[in-house]
């Protein structure tokens, strides 16, 4: 059955990758996927069962309870035996705690949704490949360098690579291909982690970087007090002078470790597009809920993130985590940051109502 769940939530890919209608309605998959997850987790059949909800009768999304990421540190949250584990993807670390650990029996499907969204918001507007240039924390268990490395692949054809190795920056290597990108033509895209780019703009010391025309940097994460932080305008207006680059080819990614997909502002792709509103793929949606009912708030309410995710086969197709945001309409959300301390009241319970 799980074969069939990943061919089924690829097709919504496949359709946006042709500019087709999807393949069927949201809800149809998302409570298949529901019922399915039921079947083979313990602890979301506990947390249905708890909210009086029967997955046999679930007909919509919203009917689905939402797993609270911190049950990610506490369990294993997988339709599958341990033994089918391809990759298990694990949180940063940097927080308190336990890492979270997302494990997945296959890839694919993270894999198609990955490189058809990070193509349409990143590289869709180019007539050839972009060379991928990566900041980030070389870690085998991160799900960001996993993507990126994707992109190297996918995206940019095999090219460039990672100028960026714990607290160094490997400044010559990155100053050559850039160097053969600017002869080439080529236009650059640049993968960082906000106190990433924070400190490689610290390490040019008011020096000049210039990318290759058309450049672009896809800017992700937050500072995880590694860093100080920095103003999103201030940090965004540093790279454009730095790097050449125009700021609305900036762009801002936001996913984490226990999602399938991930959500980009669409400033390259649409000209009227602002900043600081991310747009969901036809496969996932954010909602805003109430920290402590968990239900969804008024239009132009500040919620906690419930993230639906058609991608997420095996392990929740729903996720609750502790961002706060507010919907921009039907454009898409807008990221407040997170929810600081203890777990909002209504994520407390639904992880007592899973672990007990």
């Amino acid at each position: 059955m799980t074969d069939a769940l990943h061919a089924r939530a690829r097709a919504f890919v496949t359709a946006f990758e042709r500019g087709k209608p999807m393949p069927e309605t949201f809800d149809a998959l998302a409570s298949d996927l529901a019922r399915f997850q039921a079947s083979q987790i313990p602890g979301f059949a506990k947390l249905c069962a708890a909210r009086g909800v029967d997955p046999k009768s679930i007909a919509h999304a919203s009917e689905v309870p939402a797993v609270p990421t911190d049950v990610f540190k506490l369990t294993r949250v997988a339709t599958f035996p341990e033994e089918q584990t391809a990759i298990t993807f694990r949180t940063s670390g940097t927080t308190i705690g336990d890492r979270g650990a997302h494990a997945m029996r296959t890839t694919a499907t993270y894999d198609a949704g990955a490189l058809a969204f990070g193509r349409w918001a990143l590289a869709g507007d180019l007539d050839r490949a972009p060379l991928v240039v990566s900041l980030t924390v070389r870690d085998p268990d991160s799900s960001l360098g996993h993507m990126v490395e994707l992109f190297r692949k996918e995206i940019g054809g095999g090219d460039g690579g990672n100028a960026f190795d714990g607290d160094i920056f490997d400044l010559a290597w990155l100053d050559e291909v850039v160097a053969r990108a600017v002869h080439d033509e080529r236009p650059v895209l640049l993968c960082a982690t906000s106190f990433a780019l924070v400190m490689f703009l610290e390490a040019l010391d008011g020096a000049e970087f210039p990318l290759p025309a058309n450049s672009r940097v896809m800017q992700t994460g937050g500072f995880k007090g590694k860093v100080r932080e920095v103003d999103a305008r201030t940090l965004r207006g540093s790279l454009a002078k730095a790097l050449h680059v125009g700021e609305r080819k900036i762009v801002c990614e936001y996913g984490m470790t226990e999602l399938s997909s991930q959500f980009y502002e669409a400033t390259i792709r649409e000209p009227a597009a602002p900043h600081s509103v991310y747009v969901e793929p036809p496969w996932a949606r954010v909602v805003p809920v109430d920290p402590e009912t968990l239900r969804p708030v008024a239009n132009g309410e500040t919620g906690i993130a419930r993230i639906e995710d058609l991608l997420n086969v095996d392990s929740a197709f729903a996720v609750l985590a502790r961002d706060r945001v507010v919907r921009a309409g039907s454009e898409g959300f807008i990221l407040l940051g997170r929810d600081a301390g203890a777990p909002p009241r209504g994520c407390s319970i639904a992880i007592e109502e899973m672990m007990g």
